[in-house]
C-alpha cells in the first residue's frame, strides 16, 4: 500500500556542476512549485517507510577531466530533475557512487583526483543532507593511499562507506595487496559496495549486438570477484567486513552449490587455502541490492542468502528498473517485515541514515 502527498524539491547545491544526478537543482526550487510532482510516499501496512536506493551514480565532470574522460551518453547529462525522479519513484535517500575510472592513473594524479571528487560528494550531500549519503572513492591502484582516502572520508568527509571496481587493473580484490584496506574498513564497520567494470579479457566474445559486456561481462565480473573473496579467504581473514555487491550478486546466486561441490568432491581444490565453512555459507554474511529484475528471481535470491541481506536499488540514472519500490513490494511470500527491510531499514542502518 503507498499513499501520497505534495513535496517541493527545494535548494541549491553546494558542489558544483555534477553529471547524472542533477545537484544543480536551483531550478527545481519553488519558482517550480506549481509543477512539482507529488512525492510518492511508500507505506506498509500502515507504517510509512524510508525508502534507500543502495545503487545510484553520480560523476563530476571536472573530475573526469582530469583523466581526459568526456561524459557524453544522454542519460549521464547534468539534469535539475533527479530528486523529482526521486520523488516520483518514491525514493526517500540515494547512497551515491561513483564507477571506477582512476585506476590506471599515477600516484599524484590518482591522489588529486581522489581528493576532489570525494569532496564533491560530501558537499553534495551536506547539501541535501535528507536525500543523498555517499560512499568514498579510493585510488585501489595504491592500497596504502587507498587506506588514508578511506579514513579521511568517512571520519572527515562524513561518506558512509567505500565504492570499489570488481577488480583493480589485474589485481583482483581478494589479493593481500588489499588486506590494510578491508583490515580498515572493518574498523571503521562501514559497508563496501561492489560495482562491476568491464572485463577486457572477454572483449573478443562479448562483441556484437545486445552489449554483452554489460549484460553478461557486468555480473560475471561480480561474480568472480565474490568468488575469490571466499576462496581465498579474505572473508575468513576479515569476518566483520561489510560487503554489497550490485547487479544482485551476479550469477553467483543462482549456481553457488557447484562451489560446494568443489569442495565437498574435489579435496585437493579447496586445499591451499581451508575455508572455515562452506562456500555457500559465506553468501549470508554478504548484501546484494535488488536489480534482478522479477519476482521469481527476488524470491529465489532470498531463498539463497536470506531476506536480512537484500537492499533496493535502481541503478539510476540508468533505466535498468524504473520502479525499484513495485520491485520489492512485488516478491512473493515476503512478509511486512520483509518489505519495510528490504526497502530501506536495512540499507539506513547499515548507512547510518537516520
Amino acid at each position: 500500500m503507498q499513499t501520497r502527498r505534495d513535496f517541493i524539491c527545494g535548494g541549491a547545491s553546494a558542489a558544483g556542476t555534477v553529471a547524472f544526478l542533477g545537484c544543480d537543482l536551483l531550478n527545481a526550487t519553488h519558482a517550480h512549485a506549481e509543477t512539482a510532482p507529488r512525492r510518492r510516499e511508500v507505506v506498509v501496512s500502515g507504517k510509512r517507510v524510508k525508502t534507500v536506493d543502495i545503487h545510484a551514480h553520480c560523476a563530476f565532470p571536472e573530475v573526469n577531466a582530469l583523466m581526459g574522460v568526456k561524459i557524453v551518453p544522454p542519460t549521464l547529462a547534468q539534469t535539475p530533475e533527479r530528486i523529482r525522479q526521486m520523488d516520483t519513484q518514491g525514493i526517500d535517500v540515494a547512497a551515491l557512487s561513483v564507477n571506477a575510472f582512476w585506476y590506471k592513473a599515477e600516484r599524484d594524479l590518482a591522489e588529486k583526483l581522489i581528493t576532489l571528487q570525494n569532496e564533491r560528494l560530501a558537499e553534495l550531500c551536506a547539501a541535501h543532507p535528507d536525500r543523498f549519503v555517499a560512499f568514498a572513492t579510493t585510488a585501489m591502484q595504491y592500497p596504502d593511499l587507498a587506506v588514508q582516502q578511506l579514513e579521511y572520508g568517512v571520519k572527515k568527509l562524513g561518506l558512509r562507506g567505500m565504492s570499489v571496481a570488481g577488480h583493480v587493473n589485474d589485481l583482483e580484490l581478494a589479493d593481500p595487496q588489499f588486506h590494510p584496506l578491508w583490515a580498515k574498513a572493518e574498523e571503521l564497520g562501514v559497508l563496501i559496495f561492489i560495482h562491476p567494470t568491464r572485463v577486457s579479457e572477454l572483449d573478443r566474445r562479448l562483441r556484437g549486438n545486445g552489449e554483452l559486456t554489460n549484460i553478461v561481462g557486468f555480473p560475471l565480473d561480480t561474480t568472480i570477484a565474490l568468488s575469490h573473496l571466499i576462496f581465498e579467504g579474505t572473508l575468513d581473514r576479515f569476518p566483520g567486513l561489510k560487503v554489497c555487491a550490485s547487479h544482485g550478486g551476479g550469477y553467483l546466486g543462482s549456481y553457488a552449490p557447484r562451489s560446494d561441490a568443489v569442495c565437498a568432491n574435489f579435496d585437493d581444490r579447496c586445499a591451499a587455502v581451508p575455508l572455515k565453512k562452506k562456500p555457500t555459507e559465506y553468501l549470508r554474511q554478504l548484501y546484494y541490492d535488488s536489480i534482478i529484475f522479477t519476482p521469481e528471481a527476488m524470491r529465489h535470491l532470498i531463498a539463497e542468502v536470506g531476506v536480512s541481506q537484500i537492499l533496493m536499488g535502481t541503478d539510476a540514472p540508468f533505466p535498468w528498473n524504473r520502479s525499484a519500490v513495485d520491485h520489492i513490494l512485488a516478491t512473493p511470500g515476503a512478509s511486512d517485515a520483509d518489505f519495510r527491510a528490504m526497502l530501506g531499514e536495512t540499507a539506513a542502518k547499515l548507512l547510518g541514515v537516520s
